[in-house]
């Protein structure tokens, strides 16, 4: 079989992480591949894989071009081929042959307060024209599942193809492990509404107020606030200069690192389709207290962490204290079962096992 991926979405976070690490995989199996997006990027993964083409396409995912123009030429390669596979919800117009699509979450319709009206009726005209389109789509939970079920009304079939931790913490995970722990309380994410930073700001200072002598650190950058956001900031300096850290960019070895020497991660998001910080620290040999949603209740449910009531500061702050006044955090080792649940060998089988 011929499989066009779209791999335009080979450099973004997210989507691109779960794209990049399932591809060797892809490859390695007997199917044949066209892989289409930045011809120079994906030269270097196709190297030496006689099952492998690349198809140069500049054209940006959900543009007007994607859904109307999109090159004949390459509608023409790609139809020659038996299916067509998007890592995301975006498919351009014309494709004549079966599709694929993984959709990761369907956070804007569950939570529109995330974006403006006219936001949310663009997504959800591409969220349903996913629907219409995909013979099968994937997805990286049951609760994600259930979502997408109920806003495709069951049309389609949804498989559950978890996301995965990348192989290179795995590989430092027993070093981290061993990774003495610093007074560093660590937030990964960014600082949209569902992450509920603006939840563990809150308890993180009513605790400092109290006596706990942590440190923030956010690994992200103080840069990408925007101005709505300005209350953090000041809550940031308001508890000393050195109260919150902004951490900008961070390469892998260097996220590694922190996670390895943290005392604790704290995930307060309110919604999530996956959410892999806290598996992150846990190979990493670091405690996560995390929120009791439904999606980190089911995915985090085997492992040793500590969850808090979603969107309650206060229980937030009283399970910090309780952690870290009391000296009750201790190094995480966790067993090989745990720290190879989730793997992307499994899901790009799990993905390709399905493609057809």
């Amino acid at each position: 079989m011929t499989i066009t991926i779209d791999c335009r979405w080979i450099d973004a976070s997210g989507v691109g992480v779960y794209l990049r690490e399932c591809l060797p995989f892809f490859l390695n199996s007997t199917h044949s591949f066209i892989l289409l997006g930045n011809a120079e990027r994906l030269a270097l993964i196709v190297s030496g894989k006689e099952n492998a083409v690349v198809l140069d396409c500049p054209v940006k995912p959900f543009s007007i071009t994607e859904l109307f123009a999109f090159p004949r030429g390459l509608l023409k390669k790609i139809n020659s081929g038996d299916l067509y596979y998007s890592p995301y919800f975006n498919i351009p117009g014309f494709i004549k042959i079966p599709v694929c699509t993984t959709i990761h979450d369907i956070i804007f319709p569950d939570m529109p307060e995330l974006t403006s009206r006219s936001g949310l009726a663009a997504r959800m005209w591409f969220y349903r024209r996913a629907f219409r389109h995909s013979q099968k789509i994937f997805t990286v939970s049951e609760f994600s599942k259930s979502r997408i079920e109920h806003y495709s009304h069951n049309k389609v079939p949804v498989i559950v193809t978890h996301s995965a931790i990348q192989p290179h913490l795995l590989k430092t995970g027993t070093k981290a492990n061993q990774t003495e722990k610093s007074n560093i309380i660590l937030f990964i994410g960014n600082i949209k509404k569902h992450k509920g930073l603006s939840i563990l700001l809150d308890a993180f200072f009513q605790a400092r107020k109290e006596g706990l002598d942590y440190r923030l650190v956010i690994a992200g950058s103080r840069e990408n606030f925007r101005s709505k956001d300005s209350d953090f900031l000041f809550a940031s300096y308001s508890g000393g200069e050195d109260a919150v850290e902004f951490t900008g960019y961070l390469s892998d070895n260097k996220l590694t690192e922190l996670l390895g020497k943290a005392a604790l991660l704290v995930q307060p998001s309110l919604y999530e389709g996956f959410c892999l910080p806290p598996l992150e620290a846990l190979v990493s040999g670091t405690p996560a207290l995390i929120s009791d949603i439904p999606v980190l209740k089911e995915i985090y449910n085997d492992f040793p962490v500590v969850f808090f009531r979603a969107g309650d500061s206060k229980d937030l702050k009283e399970k910090l204290q309780e952690l870290l006044n009391n000296k009750k955090v201790h190094a995480v080792s966790l067993p090989k079962h745990l720290a190879e649940k989730y793997t992307f060998q499994k899901t790009a089988t799990s993905v390709l096992s399905n493609l057809n």
